[in-house]
């Protein structure tokens, strides 16, 4: 009862929400095609649910990601153990959260399904974090330091003042740090936050960012399942973006509705916090799309009720208390179906051409609900003044082998940039991280 008293309260506050026209671009896993009107999203079930698992191959010497003609892609660094996420820190060190997803019964899924997700490791994580540095600014990392050790998860990671913070699955941590540290100092941890990872942790990532002020910590917290089959009991607190202090006071539901919401970043020159979504499955090849989106302080994206605005999800009949469909927020972009979009950051250096400055890059980690693999690049869309300019377009692919029998070479999730201006890019399943610059 106390669950759905919160979120009749929520649905309250939405009530001054405003909807939005759709001016999204395709929801077919292109990056390339134009805008279109919701209607034309497909109907659910209209082709069956795949298990399309990719295989990961690897890269062989000499094979790498693939850039636009004006950049260079070299290997930062390797032999880490699923680098997931990517944070720079203002001296230049560069934090590595190393970590994965956990699941249970692996075998029991089929041989075939079993062999493909070996590829990619899942079931282990390190629970590491790891600094690099590159000394001499040649493009490779040339010091490498285990930072931290024996965390639960950990993805996102922050500092603030003289204090490291990290987003483990199941709770924010603060710790003492001075710049220029080689190692956490474990003995001043200190747990500010509870944060839900009970027996369904469907999407364990917890991404942390601050704002301008840096007095507000934003946590990106995923649903513990699909689309609430464990019940709502089950997603209290869940699909949302929380907004807390610096000191985990002052909890508040920033944003609701957001299935996975993992990537986040200020749009340069507003105060409008941007997300990147991974959205439902299980509706068919075409449904449902990820997708990319302004923040409206306690807005609701419709999860698990309503997918892509104001489109009912069938399968929550059965849920109580759904809000009323005109109070859903319309997501800005659409970045195709079932692409795992996750990184998210806005381009604000100078070093890129000018068409890149002030946009978005996302990175697309890859499908495995996709009868023809969707997904598995970095894609870019164009801003001005705070809005997307143009539909997104592919930056960095290569990344699939062989489209038609779900082979690839690795995964892109993690994304930042550094002072020089050139991107760093986790590939998770080749235990690399890459970096993009521009050719001299």
């Amino acid at each position: 009862m106390k669950y759905y008293f919160l979120l009749a309260a929520l649905f309250f506050l939405l009530a001054g929400c405003n909807t939005r026209k759709i001016t999204p671009a395709s929801y077919a896993g292109s990056a390339t095609t134009a805008g279109y009107n919701a209607d034309s999203l497909p109907a659910p079930f209209a082709t069956g649910s795949a298990k399309n698992f990719s295989e990961v191959v690897g890269w062989k010497n000499g094979e790498m990601p693939i850039a636009p003609p004006s950049f260079l892609v070299n290997q930062f660094a390797n032999g880490l153990q699923h680098p997931r996420w990517i944070y720079v820190a203002d001296n230049g060190d560069i934090f590595v959260a190393e970590s994965n997803t956990i699941l249970k019964g692996i075998l029991k899924l089929g041989a075939s399904i079993s062999r493909k997700i070996k590829t990619q490791h899942i079931g282990e994580s390190i629970n590491r974090i790891t600094m690099y540095r590159d000394a001499d600014k040649n493009g490779v990392a040339e010091k490498m330091y285990v930072f931290a050790e024996g965390l639960n998860q950990p993805f996102g990671m922050l500092i603030i003042d003289n204090h490291f913070y990290v987003g483990n699955t199941d709770a924010l941590i603060k710790y003492d740090y001075t710049t220029g540290d080689t190692s956490l100092r474990q003995m001043t941890a200190k747990k500010i936050v509870d944060i839900p990872a009970g027996e369904y942790n469907r999407h364990w990532t917890r991404n942390i960012i601050t704002n301008k002020a840096k007095d507000k910590i934003y946590i990106g917290v995923g649903s513990g399942t699909n689309v609430a089959e464990k019940g709502l009991e089950n997603e209290i607190r869940r699909a949302d973006i929380l907004e807390v202090n610096l000191d985990g006071s002052g909890e508040r539901i920033y944003a609701a509705g957001l299935r996975n919401p993992v990537g986040m970043d200020w749009a340069p020159g507003t105060q409008t916090l941007w997300t990147a979504v991974n959205e439902r499955d299980e509706l068919g090849d075409e449904l449902v799309p990820d997708y990319f989106t302004s923040v409206q302080p306690g807005g609701f994206y419709g999860w698990p009720f309503f997918y892509f605005g104001q489109h009912t999800d069938p399968r929550t009949a059965g849920l109580q208390s759904p809000p009323p469909i005109e109070k859903v927020i319309v997501p800005d972009v659409s970045l195709g179906s079932h692409t795992a979009s996750l990184g998210l950051l806005f381009y604000r250096q100078q070093s890129f051409p000018a068409k890149y400055h002030n946009g978005a890059f996302i990175t697309q980690h890859g499908s495995w609900n996709r009868s023809i693999i969707s997904g598995y690049k970095v894609i870019f869309i164009p801003f001005a003044n705070g809005k997307p300019t143009g539909d997104p377009e592919d930056f960095l692919t290569g990344f699939v082998e062989d489209l038609t029998a779900s082979k690839v070479h690795g995964r892109p999730v993690g994304i930042a940039v550094l002072a020089d201006g050139s991107m760093l890019v986790s590939d998770d399943v080749s235990n690399t991280i890459w970096r993009i610059s521009v050719k001299k």
